[in-house]
């Protein structure tokens, strides 16, 4: 295991995600890649199903294995830009579909994959498949250990307490936070409420990367990410909040545990 550096350069890409735009919303990955790499950014972190959209059930068509095409996407687009990339993306495995993330180094390598445990199955039918409690971690890098976990998982306590016994030095997560119009921008805080205690729980900072668009399916169909993206330091102190209901790239140095 590599010692932890005494900070790192993160860009938080809130960019649009557009459901089942997968040329669009690679073209707006790019754009922020662009920013975070102007911006001498170690890891750029994106939101949840940032390649088709969450909740789409197309996904169950259109998504790629991983590794698969959109991965190796991904990898060249770190390449390029000389940067890891934390992402949330659809995997298909067989004939399951799987809200995933992954961790890539500057060189394309995926260091880490994580498949979303509590995955609202209520929301698209067929739903998500679940990935396993056991297989949550953290990997080692040249900036200590990180933890990627996805947007609901961090509302379980189970699941933290296995992060909180791999002691992280940074936790990223994907997050896909929606709400119904008029609740914005006060469901904005409770993301915030919710990144701090979690920090805090960790004892590590946290980077929590909504997305900004709409829910084109299902039961919340019309429902609206806000953005509003956050990063809190170990003590649970919101250090940074990214605009509401508007992208934004926010290039921010965060000092690990």
């Amino acid at each position: 295991m590599q010692p932890p550096t005494p900070q790192v350069r993160v860009a938080v890409c809130q960019i649009l995600v557009i459901d089942g735009d997968r040329e669009g919303n690679f073209r707006r990955i790019e754009y922020a890649l662009e920013t975070a790499s102007a911006g001498g950014a170690h890891i750029a972190a994106f939101p949840e199903s940032a390649i088709l959209g969450w909740e789409n059930p197309d996904a169950h068509r259109l998504a790629y294995p991983i590794p698969g095409s959109d991965s190796d996407r991904l990898a060249a687009l770190a390449r390029k830009h000389g940067v890891m990339i934390a992402i949330g993306l659809d995997e298909k495995d067989g004939d399951r579909l799987y809200d995933s993330a992954i961790l890539i180094d500057r060189n394309g390598k995926i260091l880490w994959k994580h498949r979303k445990i509590n995955v609202l199955p209520e929301l698209m039918t067929p739903p998500y498949s679940q990935g396993e409690p056991s297989a949550i971690g953290v990997v080692d890098t040249s900036f200590g250990r990180i933890g990627l976990v996805i947007c609901a998982d961090t509302f379980v306590d189970a699941h933290l307490d296995r992060l909180r016994a791999l002691k992280p030095d940074l936790m990223i997560v994907p997050y896909g936070w929606a709400a119904k119009m008029e609740e914005w921008p006060e469901h904005s805080k409770e993301l915030e409420r919710l990144v701090s205690r979690r920090a805090v729980m960790l004892a590590c900072p946290f980077v929590g990367v909504d997305l900004v668009g709409v829910m084109s399916h299902g039961p919340w169909k019309g429902r609206t990410y806000g953005g509003a993206s956050v990063v809190a330091d170990k003590a649970g102190v919101i250090l940074h909040r990214l605009r509401d209901r508007d992208v934004d790239v926010r290039v921010v140095d965060v000092r690990l545990r």
